[in-house]
Order: structure tokens, then C-alpha cells, then sequence
């Protein structure tokens, strides 16, 4: 078994005792393989162990990344994590599956306009800065509401719920807080009449604190493909 294998069975353990401990049903939180900086080769070593979801930040990277795997094309669900500019939705509305990182209405206006016809509702998630720093991305609790409404009208798209990257804590009482108030948030948008089902939140360090407060898919990658090693100025706290 590979190392990659090995990483994901640990990973997959961690999930199903954190949906045990949080009394939810076995398998109610998916997994998302962040294969960012990570060469193809990785992918497709994961993809070999089972996984088929994976996240990905940097438009480029991805796209070489997604021509170098297309046979695998129809097997696997591309998701884009990472900061999105006004210049790259192009790409992203047409060769991802998902977009989790919709901090802004005008992004989710380019993806809806530049999503190819021929492909399905691209899934996307909007972002909410949960934690109010002013390094992060994301809507404001207070601007989600609007927000959510106004990208769900939009064709193209198919809302599916908030993402967030909480702001990092070492003690798990404090994990759970921001998690608690982006899942607080989740089921105001659904008691608002929204269509929501997904709660995209919880990293290597916080998969627990996250299952626990109610999220359905966790973004893994350090602890699946090992430390990272950026290119100069790559750096950044999606994953």
C-alpha cells in the first residue's frame, strides 16, 4: 500500500469516529483530497486508493493538472478552493465541477455567464469570512443572506452552501466556535427558503471541531500528501 493510501485510511478513520462522536450517520461527511501543489502522479496514486474528489487553488497548476489526468476525466470531481480573480473564471467555469471559493456576487456573475451550456450547473459554495479577519476572503455573516439569494437566481450555477477557513485555534473549545457560527449561519439560509446541503468547512488541523458543529465535507490535504512546498509567493490557508 502506498504512502497516499496509507494517509487517506487514516484520514477516512478520523471522519467516520468524528461522525461517531458527533452521533451523526456513517458517511454524512465527504472527503476533499487537496491535491494543490501536488504533482499528478499523487492524484492518480489516490485516485488508485479510492478517492475521487479533489481540491485544487491555483488556476493553472490545476488545469495541467486535469489535462494530465483526462483519462480519468469522467471518474473525477474537480474542486476549485482557492482565492478566484475576475480574469481566471473563465477557465474554472469550464473545467471544474465545483467552485467553493465564491467570496463575491460579481464572481459568481462571470461563472454563471462563461459556464459552457453543453456542462451541468456548476456547484459552487459562497464564502463567508466567519472569523472577520481582514487576511481571509469571504462575505461577512451579515452580508450572506443577500448574497446567497442573489447566487442562487443565477442560471449556470447550483447554490449548494458556505464555505469557510476559520481562523486557526490550538484549543478544541475554540475550534468549534467559528464552525458553530458557520453552521448557525447554514441553517438560517436553509429556514430562509434557500436549497442548501452543503457545509464545506474543517481542515487537517480542525477535522473534528468542524464534523462536529455540522459539516458535510472536510477539505484535507497536508495530512493525505504530506507537507507542502510552494512556489515563491503561493503560500495561503485554503486547505
Amino acid at each position: 500500500m502506498s504512502e497516499i493510501a496509507v494517509q487517506l485510511k487514516i484520514t477516512r478513520a478520523r471522519i467516520a469516529q468524528a461522525e461517531h462522536a458527533a452521533r451523526r450517520p456513517a458517511g454524512s461527511v465527504a472527503l476533499l483530497a487537496v491535491s494543490k501543489t501536488c504533482p499528478a502522479e499523487a492524484v492518480r496514486e489516490a485516485f488508485a486508493a479510492g478517492q475521487r474528489a479533489f481540491g485544487e487553488n491555483y488556476v493553472q497548476e490545476a488545469l495541467d493538472k486535469i489535462t494530465a489526468l483526462a483519462d480519468l476525466r469522467e471518474q473525477l470531481e474537480w474542486h476549485f478552493i482557492g482565492p478566484l480573480q475576475s480574469n481566471k473564471t473563465r477557465a474554472v467555469a469550464e473545467h471544474f465541477d465545483w467552485v467553493h471559493s465564491v467570496d463575491r456576487l460579481k464572481i459568481a456573475q462571470r461563472l454563471a455567464a462563461q459556464r459552457p451550456a453543453h456542462l451541468p450547473p456548476l456547484n459552487v459554495c459562497l464564502q463567508v469570512n466567519i472569523s472577520g479577519e481582514a487576511s481571509k476572503s469571504g462575505v461577512s455573516a451579515a452580508e450572506a443572506k443577500a448574497t446567497a439569494h442573489a447566487i442562487a437566481a443565477l442560471p449556470g450555477l447550483r447554490l449548494r452552501g458556505l464555505m469557510a477557513i476559520p481562523e486557526a485555534a490550538a484549543e478544541f473549545a475554540a475550534q468549534r466556535l467559528p464552525h458553530r457560527r458557520l453552521s448557525d449561519l447554514f441553517k438560517a439560509l436553509c429556514a430562509d427558503g434557500l436549497d442548501l446541503d452543503t457545509l464545506s468547512a474543517g481542515m487537517s488541523a480542525d477535522l473534528e471541531a468542524a464534523v462536529l458543529e455540522g459539516a458535510t465535507l472536510v477539505r484535507i490535504g497536508t495530512a493525505i500528501f504530506g507537507a507542502r512546498t510552494y512556489p515563491p509567493a503561493a503560500a495561503d490557508p485554503a486547505a
